[in-house]
């Protein structure tokens, strides 16, 4: 069973810059795709972003595109949400997700792994 935990959530204004962290529990980056989804009060939860096993390639939702960037490090078992020029639309809780083999979509029924979330909030 993969184990997710975010951090790194916080409070900014906007304009500003925050990293996220995702820690798995063993090291499933050989195989599994990982994304960051986001959920803001009141609405459904949204693909931000996935990166695909060995060829690493990426997938940015349009409303984040050029501005959050995903990565991924074997040796710390951890990938990273870095998001920058944030808006307070960014507001939400950003959820870690692993699904096993390649992804071609961001689709929240595709994952089968979730973390408890971090808070994000951007403020004008």
């Amino acid at each position: 069973q993969v184990q997710l935990v975010e951090s790194g959530g916080g409070s900014v204004l906007a304009g500003g810059s925050l990293r996220l962290s995702c820690a798995a529990s063993k090291y499933p980056f050989s195989t599994y795709c990982m994304a960051w989804f986001r959920q803001a009060p009141g609405k459904e939860r949204e693909g931000v972003t996935y990166t695909n096993p060995i060829m690493g390639n990426t997938l940015y939702g349009d409303s984040v595109k050029g501005r959050f960037t995903i990565s991924q490090y074997y040796a710390e078992n951890t990938i990273y949400l870095q998001m920058t020029s944030l808006k307070p639309e960014d507001t939400g809780m950003y959820y870690c997700a692993a699904e096993p083999g390649y992804c071609e979509r961001l689709a929240v029924t595709d994952f089968q792994h979730w973390g408890q979330g971090t808070q994000v909030t951007v403020s004008s």
